[in-house]
């Protein structure tokens, strides 16, 4: 693992906001939003890590969004961590145009937590009914 994040620590050093490594197994990195991309070809495409998820979850501070990789070899995962300042429009880039299995997974937080996915080919509904009221978001602490 040492390597893995070693490579990661050296390409993106000024990027990376905060390391905090919870457990031998799982480490989690801050990054901007702006640096989510990069970060995210780079650990999927350089390193060979494989995309298992990303959440998101409403925080007092803002939407924060968490990219859960596997590096398969070794059993361990990095999350790259990131908030979104902005509760009233919260904005990321896609990482659909890299990992074409994100999409799914953008399409739920987007209708869960209205995030929206810049760039993403495809954002409509995909767990909530289609006239769902625009700007309700179930999982948002605003929600009724």
């Amino acid at each position: 693992m040492e390597d893995v994040v070693g490579r990661i620590r050296e390409k993106f050093y000024d990027q990376i906001i905060k390391f905090e490594e919870k457990s031998a197994r799982r480490i989690y990195l801050d990054f901007k939003p702006a640096d989510i991309q990069a970060a995210v070809k780079f650990i999927f495409t350089d390193l060979g890590c494989r995309l298992a998820t990303v959440t998101g979850t409403d925080m007092p501070q803002g939407i924060e969004l968490l990219y859960h990789f596997s590096y398969d070899r070794s059993g361990q995962v990095i999350s790259l961590r990131t908030l979104l300042a902005n509760k009233k429009d919260p904005h990321i880039e896609s990482i659909t145009p890299l990992i074409v299995g994100a999409e799914w997974i953008e399409r739920e937080i987007w209708e869960l937590l209205g995030v929206e996915f810049d760039g993403h080919p495809n954002l409509k509904h995909l767990l909530l009914i289609d006239d769902w009221p625009e700007g309700k978001h179930p999982l948002r602490h605003d929600h009724d």
